[in-house]
C-alpha cells in the first residue's frame, strides 16, 4: 500500500500563501489519482483538489482560482499551492490517493 506523508502546514494571515507537500512511498504516476481533502472542526471531510494520472485536475468551487495542485517530474510528490487564504480555509488537510491511502494530515490555520 502507498504511504503518504504531508508537510507544509502552519499558521498564516488571511491573504497569505502556503504550499503543502505530499510525499508518496512510490511513484504517483502509477496511481490513478492523488489529491487533497480537508476537514474543519465539526464539519465533514471534503474534497479540495485532485490530479489524475493523465494530469487532469479537479477543484472544489470554494478554492478555484486560489489553489493549484501539481506534481513533481520525479513522480513522488504532489503539491497544493494555496494563495489568497481565507479564515474559512482553516482545517486539517489530508493527502489521499485512489488506492485508498491517506496521510496523517497537516494543520492549516488562517487568522483574520
Amino acid at each position: 500500500q502507498v504511504q503518504l506523508v504531508e508537510s507544509g502546514g502552519g499558521l498564516v494571515q488571511a491573504g497569505g500563501s502556503l504550499r503543502l507537500s505530499c510525499a508518496a512511498s512510490g511513484s504517483i504516476f502509477s496511481i490513478n489519482a492523488v489529491g487533497w481533502y480537508r476537514q474543519a472542526p465539526g464539519k465533514q471531510r471534503e474534497l479540495v483538489a485532485v490530479i489524475t494520472r493523465g494530469g487532469s485536475t479537479v477543484y472544489a468551487d470554494s478554492v478555484k482560482g486560489r489553489f493549484t495542485i501539481s506534481r513533481d517530474n520525479a513522480g513522488n510528490t504532489v503539491y497544493l499551492q494555496m494563495n489568497s487564504l481565507k479564515p474559512e480555509d482553516t482545517a486539517v488537510y489530508y493527502c489521499w490517493c485512489s488506492e485508498d491511502s491517506w496521510g496523517q494530515g497537516t494543520q492549516v490555520t488562517v487568522s483574520s
